[in-house]
């Protein structure tokens, strides 16, 4: 058996999210789908995690094995997304890998992104691809603000009830705030993620740069590990999975 990681681009607007649920189609099941024809036998793949519904991907890492070898790159990577071009999923990369490998176990860091559309007139390009907010944005306090994410802490505030993982304790390495043109666009780095955490802390960035919150509140309202004193999620809209490190 062969072992294969395939890099995965979508937009998940009209999906349940990565993993298989009964309620509708998932990215997961589709490129399964996809594999199995190419490969011709059934194919199951395993994520670098789950993302949400209306979640999107630039950077979502899977690997699966195969007894067939697959000789031709970039044969086989235009043969998949020919049976993927009716929906919003393309595989962009395909790499051959120890057996060891997991596209989640082996994981050292990920790479999440949020886009803020700060204007007060919708973006037909950004629909469904950020969370406009029509009042103008402090982005000096929020850029305060998102500091006190960094590092290694009880993230229980910010985490969906539904979160099945184990600890709540996230070491966040990076928490960056850019802003271009009318986009306020956030950047999280960490080895992984809670349920929810990165929709909450732009939430909880929203409340400071609408000057609900002192940027210092959010030390507050990650010490109090109480999910009911954190600011609403934000929308899975503006979310992106950029990149996964190995």
């Amino acid at each position: 058996m062969i072992n294969y990681q395939i890099i995965v681009e979508y937009l998940g607007s009209n999906y349940v999210g990565w993993q298989y649920q009964k309620n509708g189609v998932s990215i997961q099941s589709l490129v399964e789908k996809a594999l199995s024809k190419i490969l011709k036998s059934k194919v199951r793949i395993s994520g670098s995690g789950r993302t949400d519904a209306g979640v999107h991907a630039t950077g979502q890492s899977a690997n699966f094995y195969s007894e067939k070898k697959i000789l031709n790159k970039f044969q086989f990577l235009n043969s998949i997304n020919f049976f993927l071009k009716e929906t919003d999923i393309s595989i962009i990369d395909l790499k051959k890998k120890k057996k060891d490998f997991h596209a989640r176990h082996s994981v050292k860091k990920k790479i999440y992104k949020y886009i803020i559309m700060n204007r007060e007139t919708h973006s037909p390009i950004f629909k469904k691809r950020s969370w406009q907010i029509k009042k103008k944005l402090n982005f000096l306090q929020m850029k305060k603000g998102i500091k006190f994410f960094l590092g290694t802490h009880n993230f229980s505030a910010m985490r969906a009830s539904s979160c099945t993982a184990k600890s709540p304790i996230r070491t966040i390495t990076k928490a960056h705030i850019k802003k271009k043109r009318d986009c306020i666009i956030f950047t999280f780095q960490s080895k992984s993620f809670l349920q929810k955490q990165v929709r909450s802390m732009v939430g909880c960035l929203k409340y400071v740069g609408e000057d609900k919150w002192k940027p210092e509140k959010i030390r507050f309202v990650i010490n109090s590990k109480k999910r009911n004193l954190c600011a609403p999620p934000a929308p899975p809209d503006g979310l992106y999975l950029e990149k996964v490190f190995y």
